[in-house]
């Protein structure tokens, strides 16, 4: 059941990442070169890594990295929020 909640987390990540690229916020422009890299895949290969890895680790026993898998969702959630409502 908890692989099932990080992968839908992921899902949730990946749309979080995919809106806060195409929000045009003037606050990618001063990221590093490699997060534009290829229009951004690099950046969504490594939020695929992070997920590849949670999902290997509790399904290797280690139920705590699901917690912080959840609460690396929580801050990239409030963080898109922020980008895309233009708050920041």
């Amino acid at each position: 059941m908890a692989i099932l909640f990080i992968f839908l987390l992921g899902i949730g990540n990946f749309a979080m990442h995919k809106a806060v690229l195409e929000s045009g916020h003037p606050l990618l422009g001063q990221m590093p070169w490699f997060v534009h890299m290829l229009g951004g895949r690099v950046s969504m290969a490594t939020e695929f890594l992070i997920l590849l890895a949670a999902l290997l680790l509790v399904a290797n026993g280690h139920p705590g990295w699901g917690i912080a898998y959840f609460l690396y969702s929580g801050i990239n959630g409030i963080a898109a929020w922020l980008i895309i409502t233009r708050r920041v």
